[in-house]
C-alpha cells in the first residue's frame, strides 16, 4: 500500500460496505471513537482501519479469491484483504478496562457513553480466549478513569500481574498518577503511554480543561527513566485546529524525552459535535507530519518499528514511522 493512498483513507476514515456485508469482530470502546465498527484492511505490509459508514466516498467490495479493494468514484485505491480483530486490533488483545471517564476532554465520547467497567477475572477470560486462537502476540491495555487516576492504575496493575501469565509483550495507557510508572512496571508492563491529545498549549486548555499538559509531560518523561526509550508513547491528536509551530515544538520535545508521539486524526464522534473544531487532517497533512515525525525521531535514536505493543504496532489508524515509511 502506498504512503499517499494510505494517507488518503485515513484521512477520510470511513467506508461503504456492501448491502450483505457485516465486519466482524466487537463495537470499540476505545477512545475518541468508542461506539463505532471497524474494519481493518490490509493491502502487503499496509494496514487501515476505517468506520463502516452508510455513506462514504471509499466503497469496500468483495473480490473473488477472499480479496477486497477499496474504490472511490469508482477507482481502484487499494487490493488486499480483510483482517479479523483478535480483541480491537489484529494479532493483539486491546482491551479498555473502565469505559468511563470523569474528565471532559471535548474531542472524547467516553465520558458521554459511561460504559461499564470490566472486573480482572472479566479481562482475563477476555484474553485467555484470545490467545486459545494462537493468534496472540502482544496485550495492550487501556482505561478511562472512573473514580481517580489513582485508583485506576492500582485496578489496571492488578490486572497486568495476572496477565503476565500469558508471556506476551504487555503495554498500559492510562492518565498518570503519582508513582504511576514505578507501578506499573512491578506489575510487569513491558510499555506505557501517557496521551499529551494536544501540543498547542492554548488550545490544550480549550480541550482538556480538567487536564494539566505539564503534568502529563513530567509524567512521559520520568516514564522513559523507567521503562527506557522506545518504550513510552503519546498520542497526539490532529485536527483540533492546532498550530503546525507548536506542534512541531512539541514533537521534538517529546522525542528529546525518549517518547514516541502517535499522531492521530481527530475522529468528530457525533456526540461531540459543536463543541469543539474537528476536522480530519488532509493526506498531504499527514504525511508531511509523518515525515517530519520520522526525522526527528531518527534525530533521536528513536525507532517506531521497536514497539511491541499498541498503535505503534498495530498501525491501523496512523503513519508510522518505520513501518510505514
Amino acid at each position: 500500500m502506498k504512503l499517499e493512498r494510505k494517507a488518503r483513507m485515513i484521512s477520510l476514515g470511513t467506508v461503504e460496505l456492501p448491502k450483505t456485508f457485516r465486519p466482524s469482530g466487537p463495537v470499540s470502546t476505545a477512545g475518541p471513537g468508542a461506539g463505532e465498527r471497524n474494519v481493518f484492511f490490509r493491502s502487503g505490509k499496509g494496514r487501515v482501519r476505517l468506520t463502516a459508514a452508510d455513506s462514504s466516498p471509499l466503497k469496500l467490495e468483495e473480490i473473488d479469491g477472499g480479496e477486497v479493494a477499496i474504490l472511490e468514484e469508482g477507482v481502484e485505491v487499494a487490493r488486499g484483504v480483510l483482517e479479523t480483530p483478535l480483541l480491537h486490533c489484529p494479532r493483539q488483545a486491546y482491551i479498555t478496562v473502565s469505559e468511563r471517564c470523569i474528565y471532559d476532554c471535548k474531542f472524547c465520547a467516553v465520558p458521554k457513553l459511561s460504559g461499564g467497567v470490566k472486573s480482572k477475572e472479566t479481562v482475563l477470560e477476555m484474553v485467555a480466549k484470545a490467545d486459545d486462537t494462537g493468534e496472540l502476540e502482544a496485550i495492550s491495555l487501556t482505561s478511562g478513569v472512573e473514580r481517580s487516576p489513582e485508583e485506576e492504575v492500582e485496578r489496571v496493575a492488578d490486572i497486568v500481574k495476572d496477565l503476565c501469565r500469558f508471556d506476551v509483550p504487555i503495554g498500559v495507557s492510562v492518565t498518570p498518577a503519582k508513582r504511576s510508572s514505578e507501578i506499573l512496571k512491578v506489575a510487569g508492563a513491558d510499555e506505557i503511554k501517557y496521551n499529551v491529545e494536544c501540543l498547542d498549549p492554548e488550545l490544550f486548555i480549550k480541550v482538556c480543561p480538567d487536564v494539566s499538559l505539564m503534568k502529563i509531560k513530567t509524567a512521559l518523561e520520568k516514564a522513559v527513566g523507567i521503562f527506557g526509550e522506545n518504550k513510552v508513547f503519546s498520542n497526539v491528536i490532529i485536527g483540533l485546529g492546532e498550530s503546525d509551530r507548536a506542534l512541531q515544538a512539541g514533537i521534538e520535545e517529546l522525542a528529546g524525552m525518549g517518547v514516541l508521539p502517535v499522531l492521530r486524526a481527530v475522529y468528530p464522534h457525533p456526540l461531540r459535535a459543536g463543541e469543539v473544531e474537528m476536522v480530519r487532517p488532509s493526506p498531504e497533512r499527514l504525511v508531511d507530519l509523518a515525515r517530519r515525525l520520522k526525522r526527528v525521531l531518527d534525530d533521536h535514536g528513536l525507532r517506531g518499528d521497536a514497539a511491541e505493543t499498541g498503535c505503534y504496532r498495530c498501525t491501523g489508524c496512523d503513519l508510522i514511522p518505520h513501518r510505514d515509511l
